[in-house]
């Protein structure tokens, strides 16, 4: 197991403090503002450890506060309902006495049903297609200085199916798709599975709704945080094995940004749903 997975799910093992209560932690590198994703998979990963014998089907969640990643998270879990079939669980997340981010989520046992899925859209196989760490080698020397952390190697490994500029984005529809899975190999524990997903969705959604305005990442017109944050889990899967995420934005308005997400493995499976609407406002110049 490489390095930054390694970290992630060291992130992810939470400390039980108290019945129901658990502490995460932040990366020590992390000089800002608490990564959502983070705080999305830690809060799943409470959940999950008060819930035997069911996996999480859906997420409903929102941010309401910045994060301070100097100083750890307490995760407060609500035992709201066990059922027959369906167990319930509410996490507030915690620091310096006040929320910063609500979770809602509904766990199931696995039972048969009804199936039909979209299918996947023909692509190219990953193996075909360059990765982001190889794409940022490619331009080391134009990244400004500001920004050379950003090339550091990361937990979640991505293909760009149609890679973008990092830095001079061109505009274009508000569609994107890219190959993605962990830098290394995880434990058999399809809850681990489902909340290293639930960290890696957050990690590129809210950039779809930029791309036909032509605005980056890095692009200091625009103040962009997720606000809410909803995911479903349709069926097995592994996230340390490829998966197709296809991504669009149908519309932005009022300085937020509307993105929605399909997850599918190799096989053609949709495994997951992501949805998340992002603050993406304009930034107005001081002169």
């Amino acid at each position: 197991m490489t390095a930054p997975i390694a970290e992630v799910l060291d992130l992810l093992n939470l400390e039980k403090i108290e019945e129901n209560i658990f502490r995460g932690v932040s990366p020590k590198d992390r000089l800002q503002r608490v990564f959502g994703g983070q705080v999305l998979g830690q809060a799943l990963m409470a959940a999950n450890r008060t819930v035997e014998d069911r996996l999480c089907h859906s997420l409903h969640a929102y941010f309401l506060r910045a994060g301070d990643p100097k100083v750890p998270i307490l995760y407060e879990v609500d035992r709201s309902r066990d059922g027959a079939s369906f167990t319930s669980r509410r996490v507030v997340a915690i620091q310096h006495g006040r929320p910063i981010f609500t979770l809602e989520a509904s766990f199931q046992r696995d039972e048969p049903g009804y199936e039909h899925a979209f299918e996947r859209p023909e692509v190219p196989d990953p193996e075909s297609l360059k990765g982001d760490d190889e794409l940022r080698a490619a331009i080391a020397d134009e990244v400004p200085e500001e920004f050379r952390a950003w090339a550091k190697p990361r937990p979640i490994e991505t293909r760009p199916v149609d890679p973008r500029p990092y830095f001079k984005p061109d505009k274009r529809p508000p569609q994107e798709m890219a190959w993605i899975r962990t830098a290394g190999a995880l434990p058999d524990d399809p809850a681990l599975h489902r909340s290293v997903a639930a960290f890696a969705s957050d990690l590129s959604i809210i950039g779809t709704a930029l791309l036909p305005h032509g605005i980056g990442w890095y692009d200091e017109r625009v103040q962009l945080a997720s606000l809410d944050h909803a995911m479903w889990f349709h069926r097995p899967f592994r996230i340390d094995d490829w998966l197709l995420f296809v991504q669009d934005s149908p519309s932005s308005y009022g300085a937020r940004g509307f993105n929605r997400g399909l997850l599918f493995a190799r096989d053609g499976a949709l495994v997951a749903s992501v949805a998340q609407e992002g603050l993406m406002r304009p930034v107005r110049s001081k002169g």
